[in-house]
């Protein structure tokens, strides 16, 4: 159906349609259904490009010159005490950024304030997850000391790879010392992950196509090294207990969050072969990409409705038929499920375009109603795991970190916040987005010693900053949650 004309591919086209056109001269879209036939028609010149979103360079610190970005035809529904403060807000995240770049790229925290004792050393890191969402969050400012941090952040971490391919959770800033696991000598499955989908932000934001060549080997090491952890072949990574960010918590196997930053990678691998020319393997990364959606989807939101497909049931999927969910479960294993809510792997599933808006609509609504935003946005998971429930592990009460309503245990996180507004933007809920960034600003506002420490998370019901200040994910997110507040849905891409 496609000789020599101009077609165009949508993000959410079947994986035959991507095989089918990869030698040919197709755009192929970010955006899906007919956002992404716009977008296309505005890469052939039929329709007017809108001018792409660029935030105004920091202003002075005494300067309130935020009017462009922070008008109240922006951000409206909203007062004008609470617009001050997002503004304000603004200025005081890019302050603690800047707090994180060293010589290697973005620290987690602020070294000059932040004591470390014990384990708490791994702090002094360029870590893979946090910089990698921190360059993400930054990708649309463009200073040359943001720019220099991305590139360096990329550079620390990919220079440090595994001889069989592992990206480190982290490499200390002193000594360049790298680490490839968590505590209790875990691996750390999603620092690679993390880390191919941030190179693919950078190479698409700033064109450096040398980077990528120079890079181009070790990178296929990387998602060789992930694609092991598929050991049965079924699109699924089987993660380790404790084996990505929620380390010290005790998920394992099949884990959504992780799982949805594969099929995510998996694109962006497949966009940075297509940058390289090489569209035979690139159209094998996107086309396995559409096989993980499918699987994500069919195993993680489980329903009573009656299928066609006449294929014998495991353990699992006998259990998924006692009952309908309105979210994707936060794990399944091959003789268990978990039906608790994961707040971070659900938004990052639509942003990520794994699910589409109406299952979206549905997973927002039942977070909303239990209130996973209160005290403030947003819990990481609910409902936490209490003392005697069978999901109870006796390490979660070292250090007394996982405690109900402590850190992965259902703490606040101001970095998902962050993704929570933005998540509530991209459905068409604008006022609501907006009373949102006004409630993380507030609570990106407090601190343990002054105000606007962007701590590191929250206690889910004293709402009281925990962890450690200036932190920088947490500065990173509400940068782009304030960025995207000021544009169209219809203009974003996917993350």
């Amino acid at each position: 159906m496609l000789p020599d004309v101009r077609g165009i591919v949508v993000e959410n086209a079947q994986p035959e349609l991507y095989e089918a056109v990869v030698r040919r001269s197709v755009y192929c879209a970010q955006a899906i259904l007919a956002d992404g036939v716009i977008e296309g028609l505005q890469h052939f010149g039929v329709l007017p490009e809108p001018p792409p979103f660029r935030p105004p360079s920091p202003p002075p610190a005494e300067s309130r010159g935020w009017k462009m970005l922070f008008g109240p035809e922006a951000l409206r529904g909203i007062s004008e005490e609470d617009r001050e403060l997002i503004a304000l807000g603004y200025e005081k995240a890019l302050i603690a950024l800047r707090k994180n770049i060293t010589p290697l790229g973005f620290s987690a925290c602020s070294l000059e304030d932040n004591q470390v004792t014990g384990t708490d050393v791994n702090y002094r890191s360029v870590w893979a997850r946090d910089g990698a969402i921190t360059l993400i969050q930054t990708i649309d400012l463009d200073d040359s000391d943001i720019r220099e941090a991305q590139r360096n952040t990329l550079r620390t971490l990919l220079d440090a790879i595994s001889p069989a391919g592992q990206i480190p959770a982290n490499v200390r800033i002193e000594d360049r010392i790298p680490d490839y696991s968590g505590v209790g000598g875990i691996c750390s499955i999603d620092s690679g992950l993390w880390i191919i989908i941030a190179f693919y932000h950078y190479v698409r934001a700033t064109g450096d196509h040398a980077l990528l060549a120079e890079y181009s080997e070790i990178l296929q090491r990387a998602m060789n090294w992930l694609s092991a952890h598929d050991s049965n072949n079924d699109g699924l990574l089987e993660v380790p207990e404790a084996g990505d960010w929620t380390d010290l918590f005790g998920r394992s196997y099949h884990v959504l969050y992780d799982e949805v930053l594969w099929y995510r990678a998996n694109i962006c691998f497949g966009l940075l072969l297509e940058f390289q020319g090489d569209h035979e393997r690139s159209s094998d990364y996107l086309r396995w990409s559409q096989h993980i959606a499918g699987t994500i989807k069919a195993d993680f939101w489980p329903t009573t409705m009656p299928s066609a497909d006449t294929a014998p049931k495991s353990f699992a999927d006998r259990q998924f038929s006692m009952g309908d969910t309105s979210y994707l479960l936060a794990e399944i294993t091959p003789f268990a499920f978990n039906w608790r809510c994961d707040v971070l792997g659900n938004i990052l599933a639509y942003l990520c375009n794994v699910i589409d808006a109406d299952r979206a609509r549905t997973a927002f609504r039942f977070m909303w109603g239990v209130g996973v935003n209160d005290p403030w946005p947003v819990a990481n998971l609910y409902p936490s795991v209490q003392s005697g429930d069978p999901d109870w592990k006796p390490y979660y009460t070292v250090n007394l970190l996982n405690l109900p309503g402590h850190y992965h245990n259902g703490g606040i996180w101001p970095f998902i916040g962050g993704l929570w507004v933005r998540f509530i933007h991209r459905l068409g809920f604008h006022d609501i987005a907006c009373a949102e960034l006004a409630k993380l600003a507030r609570l990106n506002q407090m601190g343990t010693k002054q105000e606007w420490e962007f701590n590191e998370w929250a206690h889910a019901r004293t709402g009281r900053p925990m962890g450690k200040a200036y932190q920088a994910w947490s500065a990173a997110a509400y940068i782009r949650a304030c960025q995207e507040l000021h544009v169209s849905p219809d203009y974003l891409t996917h993350e």
